[in-house]
Order: C-alpha cells, then structure tokens, then sequence
C-alpha cells in the first residue's frame, strides 16, 4: 500500500501535470490529432478511398474538409457518401473549409446552407471561413461590415446546431489606422456566433505571438491549424518539429486559447511527400506536445 506521504506526493505531481501537459485539457483520454485535407490536395481529388484510407493509417483521428461546391460536392461524392468513407476508417470530420465568397461579397446564401446542410451530414461541429476575396477587405470599414455578416452567418450555423468559425492568414494582420483586420473581426463578431480557427504558422508568419493573443482573447481560439516554418525559408513549411516555431509553449497554453481540436496542415514544401510530410508531423505532435 501506498504511504500517506508517497500518495499525496504522486497525486501533487499528478496535478502539476495536468497543467503542464496540454492533453489534459482537450483529449483526455486519447492523442487525437487532426488533419486539414487540403494538405493533400494534389492526391485526395483523384482517390479519395485510398487517400482516406492513407490518412487513417498515419495515425490521424480527425479531418477538416476542404473543396465543396453545389455543383461537385466532395470530389464527385454526396456528402453522406464521403462520410461513410470516413467512417469506414474511424475518422471525424469535425470542421470545413467552405467557401463563402457569395455571401461575403453580394449576400447570397446558396453556399452558405448548402455548408450548413453538408456539414450536418458529415456531424461536423464546425463550418469555417478559410478566406476572404482582396475586393471585399481593402480597408477597416470593409472588416466592419465583413463581421456584420459573420454574425449572421453565425447565427444561421447556430439555429442549424453548428458553430462558425474563422480562419485567418497574415492578410488580416495588416494595419487598419490604428488597428488592424484580425481586431476588427476579433472585436466585432459575438461570441456566442463566432469561433476562431487560428492559424499558428500564419500568425508567426505576421510578426505576432499566438499566446499574446490567447492572453488578450481568452477562449475565443476553439480550433488550431498547427504548420511549422522553414528555418531558411519562412515562406515555405516543414514538418512540425523541425522549423522554428515553438509549438511546446503554445501547446502549454491550450486551455487559456480555448483550443478543442486542432489540425496539421501542410501548404507547402512536402517532403518526402505529402502523407508521409504530415504523417512525420503527427508522429512529433503524439511524442512531444500532447
């Protein structure tokens, strides 16, 4: 049996790791690492059962979706059709890239229910902006009205029983007069309508630190993209773990960011190839930050 002393000395080093070891915050029980599918644009369209299937064996537990439209659905496949393959392969596509640019720039909300109606099936948690057309961000009054819409797009996914999310590049961290793009969203938007998907790489990539931005937004970052820059080359990726970006501490803040799920995405610079790119990036993720 175990002394009083010996207990109470394991349960304190039981608590501190609780804070010291992101996991506990936002997967418990289980290493779930996330996929952006669009790190595999190149294959995905031209297999999707094989390519699935891939991203299932490199230990991946979760996927965001990219390339819907009306016309095409998912690469050809109705969204059920997609779904059964993820289920086939134990994997949960808890968010989407979808693009919005008719509501953003005119109003009209075709693509916006046929996200929701799509994501629905999938049983996504979230449907996400990943982008926003130059036209309609020129200045801070065009982020004023950007967020104006976001609220109702928000509310929309929240009477369907989703949540909206927005993605962010470096765009959004140019200066507006005395503030930039990313405030105005962050400021305008209402919490209970809008959740963030932040970009980690991006938001280095613009000079700025993600934990400052956890600390002045608590909560508000439900959702990661988690893509490591090149030491040589900022312009370009590498796998998470051998850039210069220090996903350990940012990690160590999870809970302040709010963070529930997050994502490996690789835009650019895939080697050896792109599965066994972000594959490597989930094996580092598994064995150092989670």
């Amino acid at each position: 049996m175990l002394s009083r002393r010996k207990f109470l000395i394991n349960s304190s080093m039981a608590t501190a790791a609780a804070f010291l070891i992101p996991s506990f915050a936002f997967a418990a029980d289980e290493k779930v690492v996330g996929l952006q599918l669009y790190s595999l644009r190149d294959d995905l369209p031209k297999d999707v059962k094989g390519v699935i299937e891939k991203v299932a064996k490199a230990g991946f537990k979760e996927v965001e979706t990219y390339g819907f439209s009306i016309k095409d659905q998912f690469w050809g496949l109705t969204p059920q059709e997609f779904k059964s393959i993820l289920d086939a392969n134990g994997l949960k596509a808890v968010s989407g890239h979808y693009g919005l640019g008719s509501y953003l720039v005119d109003d009209n909300t075709d693509e916006l229910k046929a996200a929701i109606a799509a994501a629905k099936v999938l049983g996504s948690e979230y449907v996400t902006i990943p982008w926003l057309d130059q036209g309609i961000r020129k200045n801070a009054d065009d982020y004023k009205k950007l967020a104006i819409k976001i609220n109702k797009a928000g509310q929309m996914c929240k009477d369907a029983g989703i949540r909206l999310a927005y993605h962010n590049h470096n765009f959004e961290f140019d200066r507006q007069g005395d503030t930039n793009g990313y405030e105005i969203l962050l400021t305008g938007t209402d919490k209970s309508l809008v959740d963030f998907e932040l970009d980690l790489y991006w938001v280095v990539r613009s000079g700025r630190d993600p934990i400052k931005l956890f600390k002045e937004n608590p909560e508000r970052f439900t959702m990661w993209h988690v893509k490591d820059m090149d030491k040589s080359k900022k312009e370009l990726n590498t796998e998470v773990g051998k850039g210069s970006i220090n996903f350990k501490s940012i990690f160590a803040a999870a809970k302040l960011s709010g963070m529930k799920h997050f994502f490996v995405e690789h835009e650019t610079n895939y080697k050896p190839n792109p599965i066994e790119s972000v594959a490597a990036s989930c094996a580092y993720i598994k064995k150092e930050l989670i």
